[in-house]
């Protein structure tokens, strides 16, 4: 099949390509390599079924042309990272709405299947854990710009639902939980490249809060390869699905078993979140998914373990 990946020469969009190039299938990515990069995809660019688009998402021009090649679309560009969504909050607004917007009225002239990309963010300050994906999403004020990400999001979700419900487009809504693994930069806030970069350059290893909030940290691997199982299976049109691990570990914890397998003696020192982030801000205390909807459909589970994970970055950072 032919594949298009929007955000492909990002973190997951690159592990995407690479995992769709080995099943047989071309692919071709388009990015405007605004958080993605050249580099994560430059190991691809001498194979003959890869292409690389460097272009907006919000051209629609650009992406209809792309999505008449393709039979089947992976929607990922968007803005990510809290301290980007922090500083930038118009830019994750009109890219993430406006650029989901584009790919979902490209693709429906020849009603070519798309696959959005969306988050854990959306589940907002629930308590009702694990996350389930019929759950209710409980938003914080809009006067807090670290819940315009969510908002926009979920604004994605109802987009490609309502896209699938009137007008048809094979829909598939995936959302991820703290998605982690080699070529992850911590350039926009994301904890584990950060800690690990701190810890290897035996800097202090910096908790944002006070480290009590916990996660839970699945594998690119194991996502990318559920990805194109979802879009493979017609039952999963119109529906949305968490892909997560279900293991549970707090922020702080992860900053000890970071130093440990890096074998750092960097301090741990705790930073507000005001100092972080801006005044007010607030987080998730827990982020917890089920995932038992994407295991009954397409077999769906953990196989890396959180060490493998940990380990994989040290030795990327490493090198």
């Amino acid at each position: 099949m032919r594949a298009l990946i929007t955000g492909g020469a990002g973190f997951i969009g690159s592990h995407l390509a690479e995992h769709l190039l080995e099943l047989g299938h071309s692919v071709t990515v388009l990015d405007d390599l605004s958080t993605g990069s050249r580099d994560n995809v430059r190991h691809l660019q001498d194979r003959e079924n890869f292409g690389l688009v460097v272009d907006t998402v919000l051209d629609e021009s650009v992406v209809a042309a792309l999505v008449d090649q393709a039979d089947v679309i992976y929607h990922l560009a968007a803005a990510v990272g809290v301290q980007l969504i922090v500083k930038s909050p118009v830019h994750t607004i009109e890219t993430n709405v406006h650029g989901t917007e584009v790919v979902l009225h490209c693709a429906t002239k020849n009603k070519k299947p798309v696959l959005v990309a969306s988050t854990s963010e959306v589940y907002g300050k629930s308590k009702d854990l694990p996350f389930r994906e019929d759950s209710d999403l409980v938003m914080g004020p809009s006067t807090k710009g670290r819940w315009s990400y969510a908002c926009s999001k979920a604004l994605d979700e109802f987009l490609a639902l309502a896209y699938w419900k009137e007008k048809h487009v094979p829909t598939v809504v995936v959302r991820l939980f703290n998605t982690v693994g080699p070529r992850q930069t911590g350039q926009y806030g994301m904890v584990i490249p950060r800690f690990v970069r701190q810890a290897l350059a035996k800097k202090p290893i910096t908790v944002y809060g006070d480290g009590r909030q916990t996660r839970c940290f699945l594998n690119v691997t194991d996502v990318v390869t559920a990805l194109p199982a979802l879009m493979a299976n017609p039952a999963a049109a119109g529906q949305v699905y968490n892909l997560g691990s279900q293991h549970e570990i707090s922020i702080l914890a992860l900053a000890e078993r970071i130093k440990e397998l890096a074998g750092s003696d960097s301090e741990i020192i705790f930073i507000p979140y005001d100092e972080a982030y801006e005044e007010g801000f607030e987080d998730m205390p827990r982020r917890v998914p089920s995932t038992e909807k994407a295991a009954a459909l397409i077999g769906f589970a953990q196989k890396k373990s959180l060490d493998q994970t940990l380990g994989e970055v040290i030795a990327f950072y490493r090198q």
